[in-house]
């Protein structure tokens, strides 16, 4: 009698990398002033610089039809991006108003 074959493993499943939550400022251009946290219970997304105290806090966009919960679109670097669309448009108008 004969050993049975056994299978080959399955390859191990890739990690996603974490993406960052902390930024560069636009108002004092330190390279990690600017921190955004999500605030899930409170549906808000947070952008703080801990040097000049500036704070962004846009509402989180949530898609409320997933069985297992809500599901956040929005993670740190969005909000983060929707700080930087505030700035250029507030520079924009600021440019034009001259």
């Amino acid at each position: 009698m004969g050993k049975r074959k056994s299978r080959a493993k399955p390859p191990p499943k890739k990690r996603m990398d974490k993406l960052d939550t902390v930024f560069s400022c636009p108002f004092c251009n330190h390279g990690t002033g600017v921190e955004c946290r999500l605030d899930m219970k409170n549906l808000i997304g947070e952008a703080i610089c801990r040097i000049v105290k500036k704070a962004f806090a846009p509402p989180l966009q949530i898609l409320p039809f997933f069985s297992s919960g809500s599901a956040a679109l929005t993670e740190p670097i969005d909000i983060y991006s929707e700080l930087i669309d505030e700035c250029e448009k507030v520079n924009n108008f600021e440019d034009h108003d001259s």
